[in-house]
């Protein structure tokens, strides 16, 4: 009585896998819908990346503000990046 259950359910379960693992995928309304990165990777190699160039620039003092102040715009750059780049959906 187990093994009928078992064989019914798993082919279930992949199919709510795939869906999810796809870039693209047909709304409940018939059009196609593409995901897109939402820039977290961007903003944090951004962010990190600003602070260094940040520290860098900045010469006078303790360096905190060049640091922060890179790491925001940093992160924004990168944020902005990642979130432009084409959208591959066929």
């Amino acid at each position: 009585m187990i093994v009928p259950t078992l064989i019914i359910t798993t082919p279930q379960a992949e199919a709510k896998k795939k869906h999810y693992d796809y870039r693209e995928w047909r709304g409940r309304d018939g059009r196609m819908h593409c995901r897109r990165p939402d820039g977290t990777t961007g903003l944090i190699v951004g962010g990190a990346a600003g602070a260094l160039l940040g520290r860098t620039i900045d010469t006078r003092g303790d360096r905190t503000l060049g640091t922060l102040g890179g790491a925001a715009v940093g992160a924004l750059a990168g944020r902005e990046i990642e979130r432009s780049g084409k959208r591959r959906c066929r």
